[in-house]
């Protein structure tokens, strides 16, 4: 079954398991199972008249995929200091469907993030987001979790929505099949 982040875990349900990382000062998490990879930033290609938050396009063990700046997607200034610099990770996030077809398998995009933390284990049920100005759809929140204050990790966790990161996209085009790069 695949995992489904806004379905409520019980108590004998198994563990849900997030990739948390860091955008400015905010803790945020994607679930594990598409998450493939986090590496090091690789050169981009910048495209014209992508959206404001994809950087461009990078070539990943063979593969064109888009990059997406978070930090320019929730509206932070981009990084200056060196030392922050060094620590920014890409997370390479599978977002395509649920089940994979022949027109539609697997979609990667890098998600450039500030840093990464941890893989981080919860029962807790996900919850709605707060509401605040722009909506959770257009932030591309899918719900929150508390960080467990036993473990000495205190704060909450917002967990993207992949749908959202894969609607930015998809203006961009089928980059990865192909080689075509025409889009919509």
């Amino acid at each position: 079954m695949a995992f489904d982040p806004r379905r409520p875990v019980t108590p004998s349900a198994p563990e849900r398991q997030l990739v948390l990382f860091g955008v400015g000062n905010v803790v945020y998490g994607l679930p594990i199972e598409p998450v493939r990879a986090v590496v090091n930033p690789q050169p981009i290609i910048e495209l014209p008249h992508a959206p404001s938050a994809v950087i461009g396009v990078a070539d990943h063990r063979g593969e064109v995929v888009p990059v997406i700046d978070l930090r320019a997607r929730f509206g932070l200034p981009a990084l200056d200091d060196a030392e922050a610099l060094r620590r920014v990770k890409w997370i390479m996030v599978d977002v395509g469907p649920a089940v994979a077809t022949a027109k539609a398998g697997a979609r990667l995009v890098a998600a450039v993030v500030d840093h990464v933390l941890n893989v981080y284990q919860t029962r807790e049920p996900l919850r709605p987001p707060p509401p605040l100005g722009g909506g959770a759809d257009s932030r591309g929140i899918l719900g929150v979790v508390s960080r467990g204050a036993g473990r000495g990790e205190q704060g909450l966790v917002f967990v993207l929505d992949l749908e959202r990161l894969r609607a930015l996209t998809e203006p961009m085009g089928d980059f990865g099949a192909g080689g075509g790069g025409g889009g919509a």
